[in-house]
Formats: structure tokens, C-alpha cells, sequence
């Protein structure tokens, strides 16, 4: 089952149960990558050599 199988599956089950529906995939991917990019330059940055 892929992605967009599953986000209807989850769609389908939740309009059954009179939930919110799922947010649609890759939604948040860029927000989780600026997220990480920020981790990964903060973490550099502390161990970054110290200058002679």
C-alpha cells in the first residue's frame, strides 16, 4: 500500500467515525527539513574547531 492509499484509507475511516480528517501527505515535509537543516547547522556550529 503507498502513501495515497493509506492517506484515503485514513480519510475513509475517520469521515466514518465523524473525526477530522488526516492531513494530506507532504504537508509538513518542508517544515521538517528546515527543522533538520537548523539541527544540523546548530550542532556544526558547537563543534566547530576553535579558531588559532
Amino acid at each position: 500500500m503507498d502513501i495515497v492509499q493509506q492517506h484515503m484509507l485514513d480519510s475513509y475511516r475517520s469521515a466514518q467515525h465523524g473525526e477530522v480528517p488526516p492531513p494530506p501527505p507532504g504537508r509538513h515535509d518542508r517544515d521538517v527539513l528546515r527543522t533538520l537543516r537548523r539541527r544540523v547547522r546548530a550542532l556544526a556550529a558547537a563543534y566547530r574547531p576553535p579558531l588559532p
